[in-house]
């Protein structure tokens, strides 16, 4: 009787655990560990909440640095990064206090945190602007915040060369709905014009701060962090209302990456201030660096309209995998899941494991999600309320306390990261590495 090959195959080489042998028919490397850094390792991220808006028409500034002690405790923030295991962390300094005038600026803080950062060999996704601008500068119905924004952003580049990873304007869509649309920040307006104007005015900024790093490190590294939202209408009957609100949803991303709104969008821009030679401005092409799509998600990114007008929190219905399915379809750019939380201690942990299983359904897919985050490192103040008063609510949606103590979900992530923290950055495959080439314009072939 004839052997076959396998048999023979085990007869000169061996059972198994030969050179060469992860090649052919064995296991393979699983990627469990935790991350090592490499270009090739997926990048497992929490953040630092920094988000500083005005409230009371001005007169309050919400400093969540200041509110969440971080100006006082951020060198053991820094190291509590290090000792969970990451690697990569989205990290914000406050543009309002750093960016005194035209051609000013106060480094004195900024230098000191990141030296250690370096030092502890923490890669910085470094945040321009969240949610707030400099006295100064007033708030985002100045036409002028572009042109100034974008000369911050050189400086920090210039003073800062070894940072390559950049959130230029965080949240363009929602930081434009929540000054001028919803009236909870900064200008407080409550128009379509005002939510236009906040809108050009903060994409604009992000388009020209990408030119202004580009120019220092021309290899930089954008992870666009966006809200991934989605209405979901319970009325029998169509509302046109929420369907609008669906389609508005993109418009920062379209502005950003040069891709046509929808026609009724477009009508709906051009009757609250934009005009054609802005639009085309908007769609003369992408900006330059190498171009991720960070996606936030929350529960509350989904809502429900019931038929009687109303909303409830539709967490889950679709979920981050299919929303943001959607958004990877629109823009065909790597995705970063870039901000998730929950404040409920006993929940965190399973809402942990199952954004993980959205971002493993859609890698498994082939979608190239590159990144996740736990947002943020500690817990927050008044998110409940989206920051509209000054009450002092502790939100328990951190890694860790106020006081620097591991919440539950700090040890859910110990464990995903152990387990996952070396699989590769693109799905299925080593080629898609993070290199240190320059970032090219790409036209389609």
């Amino acid at each position: 009787m004839s052997r076959g090959f396998l048999e023979i195959v085990k007869d000169q080489l061996g059972d198994g655990n030969y050179s060469g042998d992860e090649f052919g028919g064995a296991a393979g490397s699983s990627g469990r560990g935790l991350p090592t850094g490499q270009a090739g390792n997926f990048m497992f991220a929490t953040g630092i909440e920094c988000s500083y808006p005005t409230i009371e028409h001005g007169r309050v500034r919400r400093d969540q640095l200041e509110e969440g002690h971080h100006y006082g405790r951020w060198q053991e923030d820094l190291h509590l990064v290090k000792d969970l295991g990451l690697k990569y962390l989205r990290y914000g300094l406050p543009y309002y206090r750093v960016h005194q005038g035209p051609g000013k600026y106060d480094w004195e803080f900024a230098d000191q945190v990141m030296a250690e950062m370096r030092r502890l060999d923490i890669t910085p996704i470094l945040d321009l602007m969240h949610f707030g601008v400099p006295d100064w500068l007033g708030n985002y119905q100045n036409p002028e915040l572009p042109v100034h924004f974008a000369e911050y952003a050189e400086a920090v580049a210039m003073r800062y060369p070894w940072v390559r990873y950049y959130t230029p304007v965080n949240e363009m869509y929602v930081t434009a709905k929540a000054s001028a649309q919803d009236g909870l920040w900064n200008e407080q307006l409550k128009s379509d014009r005002g939510f236009v104007t906040a809108l050009k005015h903060g994409v604009a900024a992000n388009i020209l701060a990408c030119q202004s790093i580009a120019r220092v490190r021309s290899d930089a590294i954008i992870v666009q962090a966006e809200s991934a939202e989605y209405m979901h209408d319970a009325s029998p009957e169509p509302r046109r209302e929420i369907s609008m609100q669906n389609h508005l949803r993109f418009l920062s991303l379209d502005l950003n990456y040069a891709v046509a709104p929808d026609a009724e969008v477009l009508l709906y821009l051009m009757d609250n201030g934009l005009s054609r030679e802005e639009y085309e401005w908007f769609m003369a092409g992408e900006p330059p660096g190498h171009q991720i799509m960070g996606s936030d998600y929350y529960g509350h990114n989904e809502k429900i309209i019931k038929p009687d007008g109303e909303m409830i929190f539709g967490e889950d219905v679709f979920g981050w995998y299919q929303i943001v399915k959607g958004y990877h379809q629109r823009y065909m750019k790597p995705v970063f899941h870039s901000e998730t939380n929950v404040a409920d201690l006993e929940l965190a942990p399973t809402w942990l494991w199952k954004q993980w299983m959205n971002v493993m359904r859609l890698r498994q897919e082939g979608t190239p999600v590159v990144g996740f985050t736990w947002y943020s490192l500690t817990d927050q103040i008044d998110w409940d309320i989206e920051l509209a008063e000054k009450r002092g609510t502790v939100n328990t949606n951190g890694l860790y306390t106020l006081d620097r103590k591991p919440n539950p979900v700090a040890h859910a992530y110990r464990e995903l990261l152990e387990n996952f923290g070396q699989i590769t950055v693109s799905p299925n495959t080593e080629l898609f590495e993070i290199t240190d080439q320059p970032a090219r314009l790409k036209v389609e072939v």
